[in-house]
Formats: C-alpha cells, structure tokens, sequence
C-alpha cells in the first residue's frame, strides 16, 4: 500500500485522469437517462461533459485555464439549457483547485463564480412540485452558495498553511545559514588568537635553542660535560619547537595585527594567581592538584590556562548567585587532566557551542580549536544534579 501510496503522489495527473473518466462515466449514463432533456440539450451536453471531464483531468496542470474552460462551459450550459447534472461536480474541483494553487486573480475568480452559480441555476431551472415555495427554493439557493464557497474556503485554507510551512521552513534555513556564519566566524577568529598565543611558544623555543648553542660553543673545549648537556636541551626544546609548529601548519592567520606586541603566556603555574583573581571576584573555587607536578610544554600549559580561564569565566557569567565551582587538575603517566565542573543554573549547552556571547573562548567552539590543536580530547554538558561539567585531556606528548 505505501508503494502504491508514493506511487500516486509523484504521479497526480494519473489519479486526475481516473476521476475525470469516472465523472465522464456518470455524465454519460445521465445523458442517457435524463427524461427531461430536448434532444438538442442532450446532444450539447455530451462536448460540456468532456469539457468539465478536462477540467479535473488537467486542474493541477494548468489551473487558471482550466477555471476560464469551466466559466465558459457553466455559461454554455446555461444558454443551451443543459440542467444541472453529475459533472457539475468538476465546478466545485476546479475552485478548490484554484484557491489552494492557482493564481490569485484566478481563486478571486473562482470564489465570484461560485457564488453566483446557485443563483444563477436556481433562475434557470426553478424547482417545482407541490411543497416548492419561495421559502425553499432561498434555502435550497443558500446551501448551493454554502457548498461553493466551503470549496474555495478549505483551498484558501491550504493555501494559507502551506505558505506557513513553507516560511517557517525557510526562516529554518536562514537561522542554519547564520548560526554556521557565526560558528565558521568564532573559529576562524580563535584559531587567529591560538597562532598568535603559538606564535610566541615557538619564538621562546627557539630563543633558548640559540642561547643553548651559543654557550654550547663557548664551553666546548673547556667544558664537554656542560657544552653536552646544552645540546641536549637543544634537542628537547626542538622537538617540542617541531611539534608546536606541525599543529601550527594549515592555520590561516586572519585579521593578524602584524603591529602588535607579542608577550609570554601564562601557563600552569599562573592557574594558583588566576583562581585567587576570580575567587577575589566573589566565584568560590575548590582548586585541586592531583599527582606529580612536572615541567610540560608550553603549548600544554597554555591550553590547559586558557580552558580554566574559560570555563570559569562562564561559571561567572551563566552560574548564577550562589554558584560555586572546582578545579581538579590532573598529572598522568601520559596526559594532563583538566575537570572543571560548577553547581550554578549554567547556560544552555547551544549556547557555549554556537560561541554565545562569552567572548573569551567563544564557548566551546574555542576549547575544542585549542584542544584538537595538541590532539586531546574534550567532554563537556549538564552534570546530572544542576550545573555544568567540562572534563579535557591533554596529551603530554603531542609528537615525535
């Protein structure tokens, strides 16, 4: 049946057709039978028959024409007195037909001419027999023009709700083209700022590697034990100067200021200064150091600052009065965990990951650009009791 059911919906003139033959069937058996009929009426109806038969058959089609061939044939029909008959049913069709599709002069046209047909039949063909008074034949006149204009009202009607639809289908489409617009703009503006942030890791790097070989040269005779160890942070700090630029590589630096002055970044050991910064902002923060503390690379350390100053920063702004946040800070074998979690009311999860109006990290769509940056991974929604939960692993080893 659902084959059946598709079937008939990518084909609609196929199911018009079946009905403009069973109306033509019906046309053709009154045409027969009809006993009050001249037999030049009866030779006149059967070309109005077709006509109307062509009308349902072709209303999707061409529905502002096929109204016209309908007016035209009502009009006949009155001249050569052709009565009221079955195919008369094609009027009703084609002003429905015109009200939800057609053009707007033709559902005008359509309505005008519904309303006048009952009058204008009823003038015609009066009734007559003995209970015919003038009383029913205004109330048979009355539910004529009734059926006619229901038809052109369930049309319109469709119309209406189908235009609806369809600019709530389009205002969809329009928020989805923004909301990518602001998401495409909050990731090309933060990836900017990492290759800023990056751009002075690197240079650090390298400056140490130039001071490392400088005095490495100067002690090489007199002291291969010390002029040994410098060439071996050399080596260190240039694998981790490698890595940081392997992750660098792809970025486009858009909206770069080349005037502006770079400065060192903070990293894990500026989180004790940060918390007591936003502590002394009224945010009481839980702050805990789990394992071994160990020297990281920069790019770790910052990313690890900039997704505590983030998130906390969003505890201030969507947590509410009362809230309360922690910061557990992790050090693994091989990664450095990050779980920052908060009991305030929080934001709602669309809001951190379209960017909002946090500013600083652009929600979510910033920790993540940082955190892929180094190949880590990041988790973060609604914690089950109230609140929001942002749980990072950053990988200490980022390369080879």
């Amino acid at each position: 049946m659902q084959r059946i059911y598709d079937f008939l919906r990518r084909h609609p003139m196929w199911v018009d057709s079946f009905w403009a033959v069973v109306l033509l069937g019906v046309s053709g058996v009154w045409i027969v039978a009809a006993p009050d009929l001249t037999p030049a009426s009866r030779v006149a109806a059967v070309p109005l028959s077709v006509a109307l038969g062509l009308v349902v058959a072709l209303r999707r089609r061409v529905p502002e024409r096929m109204l016209l061939v309908a007016v035209a044939t009502g009009l006949l029909q009155l001249a050569l007195d052709v009565s009221t008959n079955p195919g008369d049913i094609a009027f009703l069709v084609i002003i429905y037909t015109c009200a939800s599709n057609g053009a707007r002069w033709s559902s005008r046209l359509a309505l005008a001419a519904g309303l006048c047909a009952a009058p204008l039949s009823i003038m015609r063909w009066p009734p007559h027999g003995d209970g015919t008074t003038i009383w029913t034949t205004l109330l048979t006149t009355g539910f004529l023009i009734g059926i006619y204009a229901l038809s052109w009202v369930v049309g319109d009607r469709l119309r209406t709700r189908r235009a609806y639809y369809a600019e709530l289908e389009e205002r969809a489409a329009r928020l989805h083209r923004e909301r990518e617009a602001q998401s495409k703009a909050a990731v090309a503006a933060e990836r900017a700022r990492i290759a800023r942030e990056l751009h002075d890791v690197i240079a650090h790097n390298v400056s140490v590697m130039v001071v490392q070989a400088d005095g490495a040269a100067y002690v090489l005779d007199s002291a291969p034990d010390q002029a040994k160890q410098a060439l071996d942070t050399i080596s260190t700090t240039g694998r981790q100067a490698l890595a940081e630029m392997r992750r660098l590589l792809g970025l486009l630096r858009a909206g770069d200021d080349a005037g502006g002055e770079y400065v060192p970044q903070p990293g894990v050991d500026q989180l004790g200064d940060l918390i007591d910064q936003v502590r002394g902002a009224g945010l009481p923060v839980r702050f805990e150091v789990a394992g071994e503390a160990r020297p990281l690379s920069s790019g770790v350390e910052l990313t690890a600052y900039r997704i505590v100053q983030e998130a906390l920063t969003n505890v201030r702004k969507h947590g509410g009065d009362g809230a309360s946040a922690s910061v557990l800070l992790g050090f693994g074998d091989s990664a450095l965990d990050l779980l920052i979690e908060d009991d305030g009311r929080g934001a709602r999860t669309d809001v951190y990951e379209h960017g909002g109006h946090d500013g600083l990290g652009q929600g979510l769509i910033g920790m993540r650009e940082r955190i892929g940056m180094i190949g880590g991974t990041l988790v973060a929604g609604p914690r089950p009791g109230g609140g929001f939960r942002i749980s990072a692993v950053l990988p200490l080893r980022t390369g080879r």
